[in-house]
């Protein structure tokens, strides 16, 4: 088994414009050495909502720098995009030739688009798959019952239902706010996906094909998400830990 230096990877980070979720990926994978050769972002009205949707979630707590303060100095190629799904993003990947992609947030994507890859796509999830899949997970988790958590996986046509290579709950305590567990996936996410490419170049990544599930859900409305807050406010979220 040969260990790749993090540096060798080539690979390319797709990402909703400034999306804090993919931010705060991106600057855990530059710590650990890991720098994207192709940086493409979705510039769109749909951006500029789960950015703000994000900031939003996370109100109070720190957000990773923007990718213009990330990227600086930095070698990576960076592009934008009006669509991830487009043909401009396809050629772009096309001719970079990424040995695999990152996903720092992104609508779903399609097959032509993660099979420019040879190795495929990974994405990482912010909630634990397969019981929670689709969007505001973090908010589904709490009102469905489910521990809160996250998982990193390769993508395929499905949603959230490729091999999965890491999943890790994340313990919340009696007090944790809805704001905090959100902030507290961001991370967790982030961390995943630091681990899994960091197995990659290892040679040591596994894939553990995903059982059936829940079907993918769709963003929370408002009055979901005040009575998430009300449940965690009364303590009446099953998985406390304390």
């Amino acid at each position: 088994m040969v260990r790749r230096d993090p540096a060798d990877l080539r690979f390319a980070f797709l990402v909703l414009e400034d999306h804090p979720y993919g931010r705060e990926m991106l600057e855990q994978l530059l710590a650990a050495g890991f720098t994207p050769g192709l940086v493409i972002e979705e510039r769109c009205a749909l951006a500029t909502v789960e950015r703000d949707k994000f900031l939003e979630r996370m109100a109070g707590f720190r957000i990773a720098p923007s990718m213009d303060e990330l990227l600086a100095g930095r070698a990576a190629q960076r592009a934008f995009v009006r669509r991830h799904n487009g043909t401009a993003c396809v050629r772009l990947l096309q001719e970079y030739g990424p040995e695999l992609l990152v996903l720092g947030g992104t609508r779903i994507l399609r097959p032509r688009v993660f099979e420019t890859s040879p190795a495929g796509a990974l994405n990482s999830h912010p909630g634990l798959l397969p019981e929670v899949r689709g969007s505001a997970s973090v908010a589904w988790a709490i009102a469905l019952d489910q521990p809160v958590g996250c998982t990193c996986h390769f993508i395929e046509a499905g949603i959230d239902t490729g091999p999965i290579v890491g999943r890790r709950a994340l313990p919340v305590r009696r007090g944790d706010t809805y704001e905090k567990l959100c902030h507290a996936a961001t991370v967790l996410a982030g961390t995943l996906m630091r681990e899994a490419l960091q197995a990659y170049v290892a040679g040591t990544l596994t894939r553990a094909p995903q059982p059936p599930g829940e079907p993918a859900r769709k963003n929370m409305p408002p009055e979901g998400v005040a009575e998430v807050k009300r449940t965690l406010a009364e303590g009446r979220y099953r998985h406390l830990v304390d």
